[in-house]
């Protein structure tokens, strides 16, 4: 593969960069089962920390407009960075024993505070990520150079996770001296991006922010209004994350109360999957080019909900084996198959999805749209999750979540045969 001297530089960073997050992420695989089990902090609270990472996405349409005024993009990603990440550093001063975090029960809500001010540098961060990389890579280069960087951080991740559960398990409280330290990697890892060259110029805006921002909330609600397709689409994702936010909160607190497992079994369910993922992306990156998204979502939606049956069906099917200090219930094999095909298939649908429904230059408009309401049902559902749990109990929950995301793929399944029933009715009556 042929690159030029800047995509051969960028390329560098990039994987520099893809390769320190990935040892980031790592350790934050594990973040929701460690404040529940080493802290001792409640299940609203957890739902709570989950519940942080997805908000902070309702920001994104003020985080553009802002992000349009900026010209130096370099100085504002390190800013960010100190700003957002450091603050881990207290984690470091926190009670090393679960007698002391029941007396200062404050460390809950600081452990929640510092990672809303993490999660928060994402909303720039992550739109800066394609912004430096389009600038450099070409067009032709552009995927694959993405793709080779996602593996390494993929394969980073999964390294991390399985060392970081281990470790637990040895001392559960090593989290004190790991997540500062994760804290100054992602400062590195940020100031690696930094490097990479990007337009420094920017054109002074016409309109005042709130003026620009009101203008693209009615753009927003216009696109949704005259898009029939993108809407259901929507509507679909709508419905999915829902169910999906309820049992990512209710399936953590499974594995802790109902399984009683250890972290480097949970390490194994979080991220054993990704080995499959992996090895499944590029067969379902070519099937996405090739199908209506909506068929695509269908089958995505469809292996989430399998997966939550999975895990459902332990609760009768207690058959397991222990290897490594990892318990292995049989039920968990299918868990871990449905949601490799679940990881392949919705980092494509969710990067991508969208840009099927419109022209190449309303892309970033309609994922913005996307992203934004990730951020809106992020408000109610991970907490829904634990409330569901609590007040019927973990069957129940989980029957609750499948029954909501069999309705996305319904709707996803008529939309799509609606739309070719009146293209046949279209062609039959211009012959």
């Amino acid at each position: 593969m042929h690159l030029s001297d800047s995509e051969r530089r960028t390329f560098k960073l990039h994987l520099i960069y893809m390769t320190i997050e990935g040892i980031v992420l790592g350790v934050l695989a594990l973040n929701e089962f460690v404040f529940i089990k080493s802290l001792g902090g409640s299940n609203y609270q957890m739902g709570l920390l989950f519940q942080f990472s997805m908000l902070v996405f309702l920001f994104l349409m003020l985080t553009n407009e802002l992000l349009k005024r900026i010209g130096n993009r370099k100085k504002l990603l390190r800013i960010t960075a100190v700003l957002t990440r450091l603050p881990l550093l207290l984690i470091f001063f926190f009670p090393h024993s679960s007698e002391m975090a029941s007396i200062h029960a404050g460390y809950h809500h600081l452990y929640l505070l510092l990672f809303l001010i993490y999660f928060s540098g994402n909303v720039v961060i992550n739109p800066n990520i394609n912004y430096l990389l389009k600038n450099n890579y070409s067009h032709y280069n552009f995927g694959k150079l993405y793709s080779y960087a996602t593996s390494i951080n993929k394969v980073m991740m999964l390294v991390v996770t399985f060392l970081y559960g281990y470790l637990l398990d040895l001392n559960q409280w090593v989290f004190v001296y790991v997540i500062p330290a994760i804290g100054i990697l992602a400062v590195i890892s940020v100031f690696f991006l930094s490097l990479i060259d990007g337009p420094v110029s920017v054109v002074e805006p016409k309109q005042r922010v709130m003026i620009s921002v009101k203008k693209s909330i009615m753009e927003m609600a216009r696109i949704l209004k005259t898009n029939l397709p993108y809407r259901h689409f929507e509507l679909g994702f709508m419905l999915y994350g829902f169910s999906f936010m309820i049992t990512y909160t209710v399936i953590t607190i499974y594995f802790y109360e109902a399984l009683n497992l250890n972290y480097s079994s949970v390490a194994f369910y979080r991220n054993s999957y990704n080995i499959l993922a992996i090895l499944l992306l590029p067969f379902f990156g070519k099937l996405l080019g090739s199908i209506d998204p909506r068929k695509f979502a269908a089958m995505t939606f469809a292996s989430m909900g399998l997966y939550v049956v999975a895990v459902m069906m332990t609760t009768f099917f207690k058959g397991n084996v222990v290897f490594w200090d990892i318990t292995l219930y049989y039920s968990l094999v299918f868990y871990i198959l449905f949601q490799g095909i679940f990881a392949s298939t919705m980092v494509l649908l969710w990067n991508i999805g969208s840009a099927y429904f419109c022209q190449p230059n309303e892309a970033g408009t309609y994922q913005s749209i996307h992203l934004s309401l990730t951020g809106a049902r992020a408000i109610l559902a991970p907490v829904a999750g634990v409330f569901f749990y609590e007040m019927f109990g973990f069957t129940t929950t989980f029957v609750i979540a499948i029954i909501i995301v069999t309705s996305a793929i319904i709707l996803m399944i008529w939309s799509y045969r609606r739309d070719q029933s009146s293209s046949r009715i279209t062609a039959k009556a211009s012959l």
